[in-house]
């Protein structure tokens, strides 16, 4: 079985840290999002892995992942273009699948528990296709599938004033090659997309099985700014600590903490875990460092409390304030101005960034 990570949406809800890099390269935990889909499909059994792209962010998500070797896979790039729908970007993968079953997995998605045994369930002799579903709150607000007592899929309704169930999607997929001669015939919708809600309903009406596998743990879109800092409060929470940095005497440190190489925390710092601390950064003496928090590599920490926020690298962080639930971009810089001292802040800022607080 094969892998396709679909990595070329272009991020607008995550404006302004996409303006300048893919949304797929965002990091939770300081990793990036489309890595730990990666990850659950290498926990999976698969090694080859193509990664469909877009025209926006395609030379760093192929800088960062190569031919693949160093992650322990086969990766071919799969040139999507302009997106036009999951279904069109699942298309052009037709030739890197071949006549093999495959995952689909949404590259800015996160799974608590994996795809394991999404992958281990599926019989491609039995079904023409799998999807990953959970119970939600507020199934009108979902794409939701109803089934048969067998767990069968019969029908899937985008946004249901009436539910048949309050099974929706979450964005992960097995599917045989079937599926491609349903794409062929799809129409674009209203919103001018191919969608695969569509194509799977076309297997369901020429008489295939498809399957539906119910996942219990957290699954988390990473399409806005919140819900960064949500899937980052949701990694951490599973963190254990890692010091591979230097803590030095008199800082203050407790909870889980992961340190990365050529950090410090200085004496007189606090960090409150679980927070997680990339490689070569400063905590500096002046830092309260509070917990969900995340720093990026090759950054300084100073004179500021923060927490609950990520910071994504290449920044230098020493406002006298106190930084709660934000993301901050790519060496954006945030220092003090003397001449005005607000109680906090809560921020969005993209790469580049030069803020005065």
């Amino acid at each position: 079985m094969k892998g396709v990570i679909l990595a070329g949406g272009t991020g607008s809800r995550l404006r302004p840290i996409t303006h300048t890099g893919p949304k797929q390269l965002v990091p939770v935990a300081n990793k990036p999002v489309v890595e730990y889909a990666l990850d659950d499909l290498v926990e999976a059994g698969i090694d080859e892995i193509g990664i469909v792209l877009g025209d926006k962010g395609r030379e760093a998500i192929q800088a960062y992942f190569g031919d693949g070797s160093e992650f322990g896979v086969d990766i071919t790039y799969i040139v999507q273009g302009e997106p036009l729908g999951l279904a069109h970007a699942v298309g052009c993968a037709r030739e890197f699948v071949g006549d093999e079953p495959f995952v689909v997995y949404l590259g800015d998605d996160l799974m608590r528990d994996g795809i394991t045994d999404l992958v281990g369930d599926f019989d491609p002799d039995k079904y023409a296709a799998g999807i990953g579903v959970q119970a939600v709150d507020e199934p009108s607000r979902y794409g939701i599938v109803d089934i048969d007592e067998s767990g069968d899929v019969v029908g899937l309704v985008e946004k249901p004033d009436d539910p048949p169930s309050d099974l929706a999607l979450i964005g992960i997929y097995v599917f045989t090659p079937a599926i491609f001669e349903q794409i062929e015939a799809l129409e674009p919708s209203w919103r001018g997309e191919l969608e695969i809600t569509e194509a799977i309903q076309g297997l369901l009406d020429d008489g295939a099985r498809v399957q539906s596998h119910e996942v219990h743990g957290w699954w988390k879109d990473t399409g806005k700014p919140e819900d960064v800092l949500h899937a980052n409060r949701l990694v951490l929470d599973a963190i254990e600590t890692d010091i591979r940095g230097t803590v030095e005497d008199g800082a203050n440190v407790r909870g889980r903490v992961q340190l990365g190489e050529g950090s410090v925390i200085e004496a007189g710092a606090v960090v409150r875990g679980p927070v997680s601390i990339g490689e070569n950064t400063r905590i500096g003496p002046g830092a309260y460092v509070g917990p969900y928090t995340s720093i990026g590599d090759d950054s300084t920490v100073d004179d500021v409390h923060i927490e609950s926020s990520v910071t994504m690298g290449e920044n230098e962080i020493t406002a006298d304030r106190t930084v709660v639930d934000s993301l901050v971009g790519r060496k954006a810089t945030i220092r003090p101005n003397t001449d005005r001292r607000p109680a906090g802040d809560q921020l969005v800022v993209g790469r580049n960034s030069s803020l005065e607080l």
